[in-house]
Order: structure tokens, then C-alpha cells, then sequence
């Protein structure tokens, strides 16, 4: 059955300017965008938040230097490690990388993983306060110290934001007491806020969506190919930097466990399976994350994609994308 095309108008509506493909860690998005591009004489950019940092090729599964020498690719590797990367940020990027593509009469194809970033550039996102890094260094030190009083106080000050996070959840635990220490209102009130997209052009949206067996077994051979191919090396290279555990991409799929291992404190194999099982995790997440934000994108299964590749190319044909010549 043909996919239904995610516009913005009903039936056919007008032709979508911009591709957006998302989908779990694992499932394929880098080799159907590469496809894409070649057919339609598209350029890539990363809407992955951990692939716009510079060093981990390898341990965040970038497309490879080959691989990105076939097609233009953009806002891969573009910041430090020592930097961070909101939506905000990120969406601005990239909707400065869609102008110029469009502008040398080239088809954006976005892919990534990670949802908000999509969610950023094509709905905006709510308009949070600026936290002074005095709160922000205070929380965090109080969750770090008794995590599970660290969530009971925020049960007690804004039940409505702890009923959604977790007890176990550090990150948004102390996100939402930031929040309501520096403003006085609840996280629910700046979520309400909402702010403008950064793209507001027809698009065209596909999510992977594959196999929960297929996939967990994807991730457990690909880790063990990132290891064979110097993931370890590459995480050694941010050990000898004693950047703060605390950076975006100090936190990404396999950093932790392999920096443990570095410090002496887990053997390589208990490392390694500690990696693999937090990515599937994070693979779970991502697919319950784009069932509940993403409903009227297209829906592929990703162990068929060769199958329904041809389905895609011919619901983007519908719209007159494909170069002629």
C-alpha cells in the first residue's frame, strides 16, 4: 500500500519543499536518505543530536567518509564536544542549511533521530526562561546528592511535572526545579508557550518503524562492529580531554560504560553489553516518542525498506521532485 504524503494541505496539497525522515537508532534512516539523495539530487542534513558533534563518527553511527563524499551532507560534526546543542539551536541551523540548499535548486532530505529537533524546525517549541548558572549548578547538586528527596520536592511543589517524570530520571527531574526556582511557575506553564516554527514550508515525513526483534538484534551487531572500527578510541580521545560528564556528547549511546571501562572500573565485555542495553532502550523510547508526536507521518518498515523504496520514490514522483534529465 502507497504511503500517505505528510503535507500541510489535503490530498495532494502543494509540493513538498523539504524530505523529513526520523526513525529509532539502528533502523536504517542514513542508508534511505543516502538513496534519496542520489535519486533526486538531494542534499543531507543531520537532524541526529549527538551526530553534530565532532570526534564520534564511529560510536554515533555518521555516515562515513565515503558515504558522505557521494552526496552533500551538512551539520554533521559541526561543534565541539565542549559545546551544546539545544532544538533551538540546532532547528536555526537548519533552517539556514534548507535556504542555501533550496537556493542552488536542491531537495533538503533531514534525518535523524531525534524528534524534537523535527519537532523545533516544524512546529516550534515553547519559549523556555534562561536559567542563571548559580540555580542551575544548586539543582544539580541537590539531585546528585538524594535524587529520589531531590523529586519528592518537586512532587510537593508541581505535582503535574513529577507525575510525568520519572523518580529515577535525573536530567528532567532537575530540569523541571530549575524551572520553577528561577521563575516561579511550573515547567507545564513555559510548555504552553509556545513558539514559532523555523520552518513553515510544505514537507514531506517518514518514520521508520521497524521490528522491535529485527532492531535489538541490528544494535547488538552494529556495536560490535563501532568497537572493531575504533568506538573505544574515539571515547578515549574524549577521556584524555576531561570534558564534564555533563556535556550532551559525554552522554551519548555508548560514551558512559566505555569511559567507565578507561577509568579501570568495567571490564571491555561488561562495557560493551552495558552499551548495547541502553541503546535498545533508547531505541524503545525513540519509537513509543515518534508513535505519540508523529502521528500523521508516513509509517516504513525498515527490515522491507528495499521492498518500499520504490513506494517512496514513486509518492515523491507524484509531486514532480524527481530531476528530469
Amino acid at each position: 500500500m502507497k504511503p500517505d504524503p505528510q503535507i500541510d494541505n489535503e490530498k495532494k496539497g502543494p509540493r513538498p519543499r523539504v524530505l523529513l525522515i526520523a526513525g529509532p537508532t539502528a533502523s536504517g534512516k542514513s542508508a534511505l536518505a543516502l538513496d534519496l539523495a542520489a535519486r533526486l539530487g538531494g542534499e543531507i542534513v543531520n537532524a541526529d543530536s549527538m551526530q553534530v558533534y565532532a570526534g564520534l563518527r564511529v560510536l554515533t553511527a555518521r555516515p562515513s567518509r565515503a558515504e558522505e563524499a557521494l552526496q552533500p551532507h551538512h551539520l554533521y560534526g559541526v561543534l565541539d564536544p565542549a559545546e551544546t546543542c539545544s532544538a533551538q539551536r540546532w532547528a536555526e541551523m537548519a533552517a539556514a542549511k534548507i535556504a542555501e540548499i533550496e537556493a542552488r535548486g536542491k531537495l533538503p532530505i533531514l534525518v535523524g533521530g531525534t524528534g524534537l529537533y523535527f519537532k523545533a524546525l516544524v512546529e516550534g517549541l515553547s519559549e523556555m526562561p534562561a536559567i542563571p548558572e548559580e540555580v542551575r549548578a544548586a539543582i544539580r547538586a541537590e539531585v546528585a546528592e538524594n535524587l529520589a528527596r531531590a523529586h519528592a520536592r518537586l512532587a510537593s511543589a508541581d505535582p503535574e511535572a513529577a507525575a510525568k517524570i520519572a523518580p529515577t530520571d535525573p536530567q528532567r527531574t532537575a530540569r523541571a526545579l530549575e524551572v520553577l526556582e528561577a521563575t516561579g511557575k511550573p515547567i507545564s506553564h513555559w510548555q504552553q508557550q509556545k513558539g514559532a516554527p523555523l520552518f513553515d514550508g510544505a514537507s514531506a515525513g517518514f518514520v521508520l518503524d521497524p521490528d522491535r526483534t529485527w532492531l535489538r538484534a541490528r544494535i547488538d551487531r552494529r556495536f560490535d562492529q563501532m568497537i572493531g572500527e575504533g568506538a573505544l578510541e574515539e571515547v578515549a580521545a574524549l577521556f584524555e580531554r576531561g570534558l564534564s560528564p555533563d556535556l550532551p556528547a559525554m552522554k551519548a549511546l555508548g560514551v558512559p560504560p566505555l569511559l567507565a571501562h578507561l577509568a579501570g572500573e568495567l571490564a571491555l565485555e561488561a562495557a560493551i553489553e552495558q552499551a548495547k542495553t541502553q541503546t535498545k532502550q533508547y531505541a524503545k523510547r525513540q519509537s513509543t516518542w515518534f508513535r505519540h508526536q508523529m502521528i500523521s507521518w508516513n509509517r516504513l518498515s525498515a527490515q522491507e525498506m528495499e521492498s518500499q523504496i520504490q513506494e517512496i520514490f514513486s509518492f515523491i514522483d507524484d509531486f514532480g521532485l524527481t530531476p528530469s534529465g
